[in-house]
């Protein structure tokens, strides 16, 4: 399949099937490897070099190097006989082709030869943030949480107001955060994504559920009125603890006394604007992103402090029982977490096919 009709084939299958607007992006962008130089690269897809098993079964991720070995790729070799595989391969395709952030994945090309879908991406020297924050021995310093959180909202803020049409990623979560050798938050998985009708600066979920009849995404990591039941979602349990005033429960305790609670504030409060019930109340990501550079500034400045005061000392920030306004609580405390009107109550975690992604379906 030539370059140009492989870009043909995925506006139409686009448009058809996923109501993606066709591409304006110049096709000398893409590189197009053949599968000659990927089996070269990858030592002929040598188990050695498997980085990623790959979810649902779409394939598994290997490293690899190309021109010359003086570039480290990721190389996803999609599955041959999954038509899901297939169509998550035209997606991402279709989607990462267009977009350019530093805060993103870059997809640097695709081969497409005898029965093999592969894309080729930049490789992401410290992998998937779920790894360091689940099963790692050595855990992330505080603010290195913090400018991941802050990449991640600028990259979310680009796919909503950077590009002629919103991009709503529905998928955010560790797994999909991936770090590169500076830490830099990179999002990834593109495939469930959905093009909003143009750049808008605060998506609403209600409208875009509106024009399909599936609800996409993961449970846990879910916006409250997609939620699926109370007790398989997290957003719950952060409930429960505001209301019970008991927030810093919830920190991971090897950063206790490491978070100055002026920070610690900040950062709680704009994580509750964002689970808000009603979508209209939350902020943009704009917003999340200028709050959470605010919140790294306040850590900055704490540190100093205790810097000037010893050079040597230890951080030793008092705990904080943080608890919220009056006029919070009483609002958290009247919190339903139930589903919108217009999206329809959501009830089962069944996993359905959806043209390649996997979906929870309405009840």
């Amino acid at each position: 399949m030539s370059l140009q009709n492989f870009f043909k084939f995925l506006k139409q299958t686009s448009v058809k099937e996923r109501g993606i607007k066709p591409s304006a992006l110049s096709e000398g962008l893409c590189r197009q490897f053949s599968l000659a130089e990927l089996k070269a690269a990858t030592n002929n897809f040598h188990h050695d070099l498997k980085i990623d098993e790959g979810g649902f079964g779409f394939g598994p991720v290997y490293k690899g190097l190309i021109d010359g070995g003086s570039l480290v790729v990721a190389v996803k070799r999609f599955s041959r006989t999954s038509r899901q595989a297939v169509e998550v391969f035209r997606i991402e395709g279709e989607l990462l082709f267009q977009l350019r952030h530093q805060n993103l994945v870059s997809l640097l090309g695709f081969c497409h030869e005898k029965g093999e879908s592969i894309l080729v991406y930049e490789y992401v020297t410290h992998g998937a943030l779920h790894g360091h924050l689940f099963k790692n021995d050595d855990p992330l310093p505080w603010k290195r949480r913090l400018e991941i959180c802050i990449g991640a909202a600028r990259g979310l803020h680009y796919l909503h107001t950077g590009a002629k049409y919103a991009i709503i990623h529905r998928d955010v979560k560790p797994s999909t955060i991936l770090l590169d050798e500076n830490w830099e938050a990179k999002l990834s998985d593109f495939w469930i994504s959905r093009i909003g009708p143009s750049s808008i600066s605060k998506p609403k979920p209600g409208s875009l559920t509106k024009t399909e009849s599936r609800i996409c995404g993961t449970s846990g990591y879910m916006a409250p009125e997609y939620a699926i039941k109370e007790e398989s979602n997290m957003i719950p349990g952060i409930i429960k603890c505001i209301k019970n005033g008991c927030v810093h429960d919830m920190i991971d305790p090897f950063l206790n006394g490491k978070i100055a609670p002026v920070c610690l504030i900040e950062f709680v409060e704009i994580a509750l604007s964002c689970v808000y019930e009603n979508p209209n109340e939350r902020p943009s990501m704009g917003e999340v992103e200028v709050t959470l550079e605010r919140a790294l500034e306040l850590q900055e400045k704490a540190d100093l402090v205790i810097k000037a005061d010893n050079p040597h000392a230890v951080y030793a920030y008092e705990d904080l029982s943080f608890r919220v306004s009056v006029e919070e609580n009483s609002y958290w405390q009247g919190y339903r977490y139930s589903g919108d009107s217009d999206t329809g109550s959501v009830s089962d975690a069944e996993l359905v096919s959806d043209g390649g992604a996997v979906s929870i379906a309405e009840s």
